[in-house]
């Protein structure tokens, strides 16, 4: 006879236990990354939203073997200088999932699930058998509280293993200590390093201290004072949720009618929008009703007469902007740059959702990188950089979607663009739609796919401005160059052709360097309007910008570039311009050949009588 089984019921803390990869910590190299993550991003949610212009310090060091086989036992922590924590409060944020001021809440902040930094602490305990060491002062306190904050896994509650006071130097901030089981990867996509330097790229109001292993202490200072205001949180559309979250959603507000909850859980709900649902055939009656007395069959008349009617898109007012004056100064903090280009579109709605997109495309001059290397691609959401799962994401589909040959740069098919650029893509919304909870990419929706590939695509019109210049460079440097190489030849051939003293060799030299110099001077034209257009656009970025990008081409005369330049450019340059211009310049017109070699046409005249 079989025996009967037992049903049991498992916290969310016991469940995210023992399925620690579906947050971040599938592999020893993960898991280093994702704890200093969720604990700088803690840090910069905690000071935006008290006014607080960020420090955060980071601190990554190895401190011996780890208990499990190929992994070190490795230190991070994290200070910063935000308004701190109530002692309470930390036992909630460190030790308990689900706990979160921003779960729901409709704002475009970096964490929103109360998950991250909690599972830091379960995986802290699961490997070095001690949870977070936090330090926490407020304004309010004398002296700070350091503590130990330990997830109570059975039961999805936080506990307080020890508390004690401490004199700290300075007024509020909170310090987050873990000891973890894991790897440290440097460089790559996945490394710390592509983390802490596109933290800093999208957020050019933050100043980061950080020291990994060995290395000495890295400063990247602020490059605004101007802190980005959050804007208020908005309520979901209702065309954006499912029947079961429409009835979820109902018990959040209490005994009020139907229609109330309407009107004031969604947003683009109003009278008017009631009205057009009766004459959908919706009773009056069923809006009246108590939610608390609403029956499922009930919840599925509303939700079907709602979708039924054609509502106004969600208001674009919540979603954050980080400019294009900041991120231009920002790109810069990422190495040398050559030029780059900013775009920040206006919010548009994706899936009925508010999202903008904001795109950066740099090239670089001190990072090694040839023409034949693929871009580097940087993904935010949220202003959280991306690094995995990079294929699947929506900005790597928009961006290998993009034609960037027709803007200059080489490009392999259905793939991404090469060359020594970076092009950093930042999608904000207070509902990005996530592919797994430790939101490691965004899933890729037609519509956001089309709005980020638009924005990549006036990014590149304005790199391609750049390019053009570059061409018209290298067009005229190498007509100089055909004259220089060809011209001594050709003239020596026709001076023993028909025996012409030294001075006519000398007035024909002269003569066939006019006859080049034409499309030489068509160049010379065309490379001063396209220099004209780059000061003017140079000019108009320090207005906006405040700073000179570092263009020295941009502030040189065609006769100042170097051939040298020129020869290092070429490789940089479409194939096509070069080719039509060759074969304009090698066309002679006869009457100025009649001017270079009137013996010729003496000769000619007589054998005519």
């Amino acid at each position: 006879m079989a025996k009967a089984q037992t049903i049991t019921s498992a916290s969310s803390a016991e469940y995210f236990s023992k399925n620690l990869q579906q947050v971040g910590f599938s592999s020893y190299t993960k898991a280093a990354l994702t704890t200093i993550k969720e604990a700088v991003d803690n840090s910069l949610d905690a000071c935006e939203d008290a006014g607080i212009l960020p420090e955060v310090s980071v601190l990554v060091e190895k401190i011996g073997e780890g208990t499990a086989k190929n992994a070190d036992a490795i230190r991070v922590r994290v200070d910063d200088n935000g308004p701190g924590l109530e002692v309470e409060d930390v036992v909630k944020v460190f030790g308990e999932y689900l706990a979160s001021s921003k779960f729901g809440r409709g704002r475009c902040s970096r964490g929103q699930q109360g998950i991250g930094i909690s599972a830091v602490t379960t995986w802290a305990q699961l490997t070095s058998a001690r949870g977070a060491s936090v330090i926490t002062k407020t304004s309010k306190m004398r002296k700070a509280v350091q503590c130990v904050a330990e997830v109570d896994i059975k039961h999805n509650k936080g506990v307080l293993k020890s508390k004690e006071p401490l004199d700290w130097d300075r007024d509020h901030g909170l310090s987050c200590e873990f000891v973890i089981d894991a790897r440290i990867q440097l460089n790559g996509e996945g490394g710390l390093l592509a983390y802490l330097n596109g933290t800093t790229l999208v957020n050019p109001h933050l100043t980061l201290r950080y020291k990994i292993l060995d290395q000495d202490w890295v400063e990247i200072p602020r490059v605004t004072d101007v802190i980005p205001e959050i804007p208020d949180s908005t309520d979901p559309h209702p065309h954006t949720m499912k029947l079961g979250e429409f009835i979820a959603h109902s018990h959040l507000f209490g005994r009020v009618t139907v229609g109330a909850w309407l009107k004031k859980g969604f947003s683009r709900v109003s009278d008017g929008v009631l009205e057009e649902m009766r004459k959908q055939g919706l009773h009056k009656a069923l809006l009246d009703m108590s939610v608390d007395n609403a029956t499922e069959e009930h919840f599925k008349k509303v939700f079907s007469a709602l979708q039924k009617v054609n509502l106004m898109a969600p208001s674009t007012k919540s979603v954050l902007s980080i400019g294009e004056s900041a991120l231009a100064k920002s790109i810069q903090r990422v190495g040398q740059v050559d030029f780059f280009a900013v775009v920040s579109r206006k919010p548009a709605i994706c899936d009925f959702k508010p999202v903008l997109v904001e795109v950066a495309i740099a090239r670089l001059l001190d990072k090694g990188m040839s023409e034949d290397e693929t871009v580097t691609l940087l993904r935010f959401a949220n202003r959280v950089p991306l690094q995995f799962d990079k294929s699947a994401c929506a900005m790597t589909q928009a961006a290998e979607s993009v034609n960037w040959r027709a803007y200059g740069l080489n490009q392999p098919k259905g793939g991404l663009p090469t060359g020594p650029y970076i092009v950093a893509v930042s999608v904000v919304s207070p509902f990005i739609k996530f592919k797994n909870a430790s939101k490691e990419t965004v899933d890729a929706s037609d519509e956001l796919v089309e709005e980020i590939r638009r924005t990549l695509i006036q990014a590149g019109q304005r790199l391609s401005k750049h390019i053009r210049r570059e061409t018209k460079e290298l067009d005229l440097e190498k007509k100089r160059l055909h004259i220089e190489m060809f011209a001594p030849i050709l003239v020596d051939g026709a001076c023993r052709i028909t025996k012409s003293p030294k001075a006519r060799r000398a007035k024909a030299l002269e003569g066939l360097a006019k006859i080049l110099g034409r499309d030489a001077a068509l160049a010379e034209k065309e490379l001063a309007v396209a220099i004209e257009h780059a000061e003017e656009a140079v000019l108009k970025m320090e207005q906006t910008v405040g700073i000179l990008p570092n263009v020295d081409s941009s502030m040189t005369s065609a006769e100042e570039a170097a051939p040298e330049e020129s020869k290092g450019e070429s490789e940089r340059a479409p194939a096509k311009p070069v080719k039509k211009s060759a074969k304009k310049k090698v066309t002679p017109l006869p009457i100025e050949q009649e001017e270079l070699f009137p013996d010729k046409k003496v000769a000619a005249t007589r054998r005519k009588r």
